[in-house]
């Protein structure tokens, strides 16, 4: 007896409706066919934030170009707000954990930010928007996360919107665990997890006059930095994120 395939799922920017024909690009052709071994005929869902997910059938399949056409859409569309990750990037490989864990938890933005001590400053943008969207396939999301252009930390505060309350991750600072001060914020969240080494003085001091900004810690142990992350955020969704949804 055969096993049955796992139906690939694949996000889409193009218009998702019954009947329309889609293409996909390059980088599912080559998926679909080097590394599944799909062939024509075969189905797969389809997704973005706009359409919702709908199942598919490949049309053609070719060594660079794909085409599918819609079937019936399986998902509606809905909004999937989460709390924004701010972050120092890291190096490769602990980079790639940060981006791949926070989009499987459900954050809406990242936010690479230089600080003194942030380890990798060159950073592969079409890379990291891939691994979102990778990551968004996997996990089942309808919508894949922006991950913006790095901003250095001194200009943090003037795009971070005055509705949306910070929490900065200040380590060996006699303040509030991030789980009590959940317990008194509401409305949008967002967190910076700072780089190995952690804040110099004057960007925690400098961070910290905000109105907007709250210091944290994160228990009573320094964590790595992808730990830290990953971390705060599993708890800012149990607490008051949508792991309380039914």
């Amino acid at each position: 007896m055969s096993e049955s395939k796992s139906i690939t799922r694949i996000y889409c920017e193009t218009d998702l409706g019954a009947g329309l024909s889609v293409p996909l690009g390059p980088g599912p052709a080559h998926k679909l066919r080097a590394v599944l071994r799909a062939k024509s005929g075969d189905e797969v869902q389809l997704f973005n934030d706009r359409d919702g997910e709908w199942r598919a059938r490949l049309v053609d399949l070719g060594k660079t170009q794909a085409s599918s056409e819609c079937l019936t859409q399986l998902r509606a569309a809905k909004a999937e707000p989460g709390p924004w990750l701010a972050f120092a990037p890291l190096k490769k490989d602990r980079l790639d954990m940060v981006v791949e864990k926070a989009v499987e938890l459900g954050v809406e933005r990242l936010i690479p930010v230089i600080t003194a001590r942030t380890e990798n400053r060159r950073l592969k943008m079409e890379r990291l928007i891939q691994q979102t969207i990778d990551a968004a396939e996997q996990c089942e999301r309808l919508s894949v996360p922006e991950i913006l252009e790095p901003v250095a930390i001194e200009k943090l505060a003037a795009m971070w919107p005055e509705d949306r309350t910070l929490l900065v991750a200040a380590e060996r600072q006699n303040v509030p665990s991030l789980a009590q001060k959940l317990e008194t914020v509401t409305g949008s969240l967002g967190i910076l997890i700072g780089p190995e080494g952690g804040f110099e003085t004057r960007e925690l001091d400098g961070l910290l006059k905000l109105p907007i900004s709250i210091a944290i810690r994160l228990g009573p142990r320094i964590l790595r930095a992808e730990t830290a992350a990953i971390a705060a955020l599993a708890v800012m969704q149990a607490q008051c994120g949508d792991w309380r949804d039914r």
